[in-house]
């Protein structure tokens, strides 16, 4: 047993200081970023921020109307290969670059992410999701995953430490998803007591896969546009939203009336309400690890969409950056122990 004694920071800790800036309006920054991922080779540009692979979220009407902004959609592993097909004869040739498909680490997810590559090579993106990226077969699985789809686009986590970003990236990661417990419907820090700040994971795993070329995804934690733009600033090359994005028209999950009101239901992918959907129930050697709310419906995704890019491009227009890319550079985050005044907050 050892213990850290180094500060660690989510966003609820810091602030991003402002510095002079010679941008006359929000509408000078562009907010679209184009990478070159590691291992595919492969050239994106867009908007960076992604619809999590949430049954709840992630769903083929939410990643048609993101697309529509050139923002991504890491499509849930839950749809059928009939719903596949039918999705595809609707889609737009562009969408394909703005949607991942999303696969567990069992011989079952290979084979159906074999049959949807067989039936739709035109797809660039793979997202092979655990909650825990730690274990020896998760690597292997990625590495085995690069083999097969040597020019595909991989994102690979979840993970939280930069040793472990660096092992996935030398596996055949081309993008690591980072985040362990921050998620608004995820209980891993209560069940197990296993976690990382958000932003102190953002800075160290940023540094980590940098350094070798490869591209971090944020993946939970941001309750607020303000969050959206301290990942970027941490370091974060793409920012995964789940709660920010569910509730909508576009959202999954049952929609339900509550005394005249109308709201939608938002749930973990390992909460009870995910496992007695998709797998028959909690299995008697495992906890539930993730809980279900209801959340007041939200209408479409559109406005909620504009909110975050808005208040994106006014962080810009603060520290004086053009463009998003630039945005970590001009970022200085100060301490803090109140981010606003709640005197009328309910």
């Amino acid at each position: 047993m050892r213990i850290e004694t180094d500060l660690k920071l989510g966003f609820k800790d810091v602030m991003i200081r402002p510095k002079r800036s010679t941008l006359n309006s929000r509408s000078l920054v562009s907010l679209e970023r184009e990478f070159i991922f590691l291992h595919s080779q492969q050239k994106w540009s867009g908007v960076p921020i992604m619809a999590a692979n949430m049954d709840t979220v992630g769903t083929f009407e939410m990643a048609t109307a993101l697309a529509n902004h050139k923002l991504f959609t890491a499509i849930h592993k839950h749809y059928s290969l009939q719903e596949w097909k039918e999705f595809m004869q609707t889609a737009d040739d562009n969408m394909t670059n703005y949607m991942a498909v999303s696969s567990g680490i069992g011989t079952a997810d290979s084979k159906k992410l074999a049959a949807i590559f067989k039936q739709y090579p035109q797809l660039k993106f793979i997202c092979i999701d655990v909650a825990n990226g730690y274990s020896e077969h998760f690597a292997n699985f990625v590495k085995k995953t690069r083999q097969q789809y040597p020019d595909k686009i991989i994102m690979a986590g979840n993970v939280v430490t930069g040793e472990m970003v660096e092992e996935l990236l030398l596996a055949g990661a081309d993008i690591v998803k980072v985040g362990i417990g921050p998620g608004s419907v995820c209980t891993t820090r209560v069940k197990t007591g296993v976690g990382y700040p958000q932003l102190s994971a953002i800075i160290e795993c940023a540094d980590a896969a940098h350094g070798l070329g490869g591209q971090i995804v944020s993946d939970g934690g941001c309750k607020i546009p303000g969050d959206v733009a301290k990942a970027f600033g941490g370091g974060a090359d793409f920012v995964m939203l789940g709660g920010m994005f569910a509730g909508h028209t576009e959202s999954g999950g049952k929609t339900i009336d509550i005394n005249g009101e109308k709201f939608k239901q938002f749930y973990g992918m390992s909460s009870e309400t995910a496992m007695n959907k998709h797998v028959g129930g909690v299995a008697d050697y495992r906890a539930s690890e993730g809980k279900t709310v209801e959340i007041l419906y939200r209408g479409a995704v559109e406005n909620t969409v504009q909110d975050i890019l808005g208040g994106l491009r006014s962080t810009c227009t603060y520290v004086g950056a053009s463009r998003l890319k630039e945005l970590t550079k001009r970022t200085t985050f100060i301490r803090v122990q109140e981010q606003q005044n709640e005197v009328f907050s309910k």
